[in-house]
């Protein structure tokens, strides 16, 4: 089910606890926990309605900016069922809080388990350690550039990326991956001596939906991070090659999740 930015901000705030699809079937239950860029969104309930039976509460709680926009919205695919789907914040990511705990001996030995069967599972061999070292040597590299390193498929790649991130040992950034902490670790642990990498930076990464050419003109101004983006105005941002108008619409939003904003032009 995709949500778009704005409504996930607006979810975890609380001023947004409903959405209106058209589905020939239900693609969510109730209960259902989706990993969002804001955290965990939970389906708390669903029912198939008439469109024709929606209220200005309806389109006030799904975020619509009126009842006639609501239905507007609702009108294509109108042979499919409209569904509302009721949603609220479940809290932060739990693979955030994964990702930075380094593990001890006991949990090293059972992540090393979980690759191995990982490696025994693949239809190309064994694959974790290697990706593990191809990331953590060549940070915030573009997918298609490690695939092609290691002579794969980026879909087939960036496949395999993820089930290291669900075991918490890779971020996933606006232009490629990082190891976490906890990445860090199991790689080190197969070293004769921790390697020596660039100091982590500190503080928010740049929000993913931005699009590469945004977060490759910010990172060419030296704006690795959410917070350096609050000191520059939306008209500065727009001077940059490459940051157009819905990557400026973005970050204000992050921004404002964090109580922020951008600078005042002028």
């Amino acid at each position: 089910m995709m949500i778009r930015p704005a409504e996930l901000a607006a979810i975890k705030a609380g001023t947004i606890d409903l959405a209106f699809r058209r589905w020939a079937k239900p693609r969510v239950v109730v209960g259902t926990r989706m990993r969002t860029a804001v955290g965990v969104v939970e389906v708390t309930s669903l029912e198939q309605v008439s469109v024709s039976a929606l209220r200005a509460e309806d389109a006030r709680r799904a975020g619509a900016p009126s009842l006639a926009a609501l239905k507007q919205g609702l009108a294509a695919r109108s042979e499919d069922p409209a569904w509302r789907i009721g949603l609220a914040y479940a809290g932060p990511d739990p693979r955030e809080a994964l990702r930075a705990t380094v593990p001890d001996a006991d949990e090293l030995a059972a992540i090393n388990a979980r690759l191995d069967r990982l490696d025994a599972a693949s239809s190309h061999g064994a694959w974790t350690r290697a990706t593990l070292d191809l990331i953590d040597r060549n940070p915030t590299v573009r997918a298609p550039d490690l695939a092609a390193q290691v002579g794969r498929e980026t879909q087939d790649f960036k496949k395999d990326v993820r089930k290291l991130k669900e075991l918490g040992l890779t971020e996933s950034l606006a232009i490629g991956y990082l190891l976490s902490p906890r990445g860090e670790a199991v790689v080190d642990a197969g070293l004769p001596a921790p390697r020596v990498r660039a100091p982590r930076e500190q503080g928010t990464p740049l929000p993913r939906n931005i699009g590469a050419p945004a977060t490759r003109a910010l990172r060419e101004a030296g704006v690795t991070t959410l917070e350096q983006v609050a000191s520059y105005s939306a008209e500065q941002l727009a001077a940059m090659h490459g940051v157009g108008p819905i990557a400026i619409v973005r970050l204000g939003e992050a921004l404002a999740e964090q109580g922020s904003g951008l600078a005042d032009d002028g």
